[in-house]
């Protein structure tokens, strides 16, 4: 459950999203309103021919981060995020599996054995699988309301040809209520259509072609809404949130944590950290993140960008010291997960150690 913040009519009809060309930094617009943000990225699928569960199964949303790892240890296993269980086809023995594919994908070539695990149990196991290529369907577009347009972007409308209206590589900057920076989108913009805006004088929708740009998941609108609001001024405002929602709650402190400077605090700071709510790694590195930076902060989300937080310019300079309250509840549910490769890891264990070897003395309460 997030808590709603009301928004004043000023902060509204404030411009909140920038238009702005990659290679040179150069604003083609900025509007208060994007429409197309949210929607339904293109999705990997893929069918498990043969497949055998484990006791648990697998839920209707199988797992932020679910990997596929191949019968042959000499192959790396592979990544699907945010992934989603179609089910069993009727009278097949086979499983549809959903989800955002990593960069790499399956290893070229091999369609054999896999098994399937969520970073803490094994799911089950295929004898071979399938890559199922996804319907042709024309993504919607992403239409700018109310734009203010540059001089630069006016002439390119002007001008209309196919040339003009390619803006190439460009960035949807994206700030809060408060005017402060949250996150952004890369795409290709392309220029389909636009119309003068009834949003005020001399202001215009643009439509872009939506085929490259890869919208924010619909499941994460509630917390896009939030922090787009403002950020949170309580800690553990993210606690009431399922695993998949408290990921996206993090990707947002990690953007916004990259576009705000930090203030390192002087070595031998005390730091109290509130465990109570860190039953998966969302949570972990969320309060985390507000135990040394306070609410909405960041000090990583895996392993290695906590080693990079340790060394300075997040708030943090060794050596300090950390309360951890509750750490029963990260060693109950932390301890006993899987690598991407299904080995059996010790997160809260690596963590501990990781905090030590950056200066940090921790003490568990």
């Amino acid at each position: 459950m997030i808590s709603a913040v009301h928004e004043d009519e000023n902060a509204r009809r404030r411009a909140r999203y920038k238009l702005t060309e990659t290679e040179h930094g150069r604003v083609w617009g900025d509007c208060v309103e994007a429409e197309g943000l949210f929607g339904e990225p293109q999705r990997g699928t893929y069918e498990l021919f043969g497949w055998v569960p484990e006791k648990s199964g697998v839920p209707a949303w199988a797992g932020s981060r679910v990997w596929l790892v191949p019968d042959d240890e000499a192959l790396d296993p592979w990544l699907l995020e945010d992934a989603e269980s179609v089910g069993q086809p009727p009278g097949a023995d086979s499983l549809v599996l959903t989800g955002l594919d990593d960069y790499e994908g399956p290893p070229e070539g091999y369609r054999g054995r896999v098994r399937v695990h969520d970073g803490h149990r094994w799911l089950g196991s295929c004898r071979e699988f399938t890559r199922v290529l996804p319907p042709g369907q024309v993504p919607p577009p992403l239409v700018l309301r109310g734009l203010a347009p540059s001089d630069r972007l006016r002439a390119a409308l002007m001008k209309g040809t196919r040339r003009a209206l390619d803006l190439e590589e460009a960035a949807l900057e994206i700030r809060d209520s408060r005017g402060e920076p949250l996150a952004d989108r890369l795409l290709w913009a392309t220029v389909r259509a636009w119309r003068p805006s009834s949003c005020g004088a001399d202001l215009i929708d643009l439509e872009l072609d939506g085929g490259r740009f890869t919208p924010v998941p619909e499941y994460a609108r509630p917390v896009w809404e939030r922090w787009l609001a403002g950020p949170p001024d309580a800690v553990n405002t993210w606690a009431g949130l399922d695993t998949r929602h408290r990921g996206a709650w993090h990707d947002l402190v990690r953007e916004r944590a990259c576009r705000r400077s930090h203030h390192d605090r002087p070595a031998g700071h005390t730091y109290e950290l509130d465990g109570r709510y860190i039953t998966d790694e969302p949570a972990l590195y969320l309060a985390l993140g507000e135990a040394v930076n306070g609410p909405g902060g960041y000090f990583g989300g895996c392993l290695a960008a906590l080693d990079d937080c340790l060394r300075g310019t997040f708030g943090y300079t060794a050596p300090a010291t950390l309360l951890w309250r509750d750490a029963a509840t990260a060693r109950k549910h932390l301890s006993h997960v899987l690598t991407p490769d299904g080995r059996p890891h010790d997160l809260f264990a690596a963590v501990l150690e990781a905090l030590a070897e950056g200066g940090m003395d921790v003490t568990l309460a």
